[in-house]
């Protein structure tokens, strides 16, 4: 129903930005929620940011991301600044989907980001 792909991926410097992208289609019309998830090498996938009613973040990349969207083209971004090595990871973009039709989760395909000098 819903089909999502990121893509600005890539390797970057300690201290350097990358702006990831995450262009939706199928039914847009469904979709709650929109957020980007990570999973760094031998961890578990966790939360980066979310846009909601507003948005959220966890410590770890509040103040130097920012996610946003663009209604208009069906895409969110994730502006990532002040990258540092624990920041290197898969990156995945998520949609929820209102309640009314059906509450389910969509992912994406993901996209490496490497930050090492």
């Amino acid at each position: 129903q819903v089909q999502l792909v990121e893509s600005g991926g890539g390797s970057v410097q300690p201290g350097g930005s990358l702006r990831l992208s995450c262009a939706a289609s199928g039914n847009i019309a469904s979709i709650n929620t929109m957020a980007w998830y990570r999973q760094p090498p031998g961890k578990e996938r966790e939360f980066v940011a979310i846009s909601a009613v507003g948005t959220n973040y966890p410590d770890s990349t509040k103040g130097r991301f920012t996610i946003s969207r663009d209604n208009a083209k069906n895409t969110v971004y994730l502006q990532m600044n002040s990258l540092n090595p624990e920041d290197t990871a898969v990156y995945y973009c998520n949609a929820k989907a209102k309640l009314s039709w059906g509450g389910m989760s969509y992912w994406g395909k993901g996209t490496l980001v490497t930050v090492s000098s």
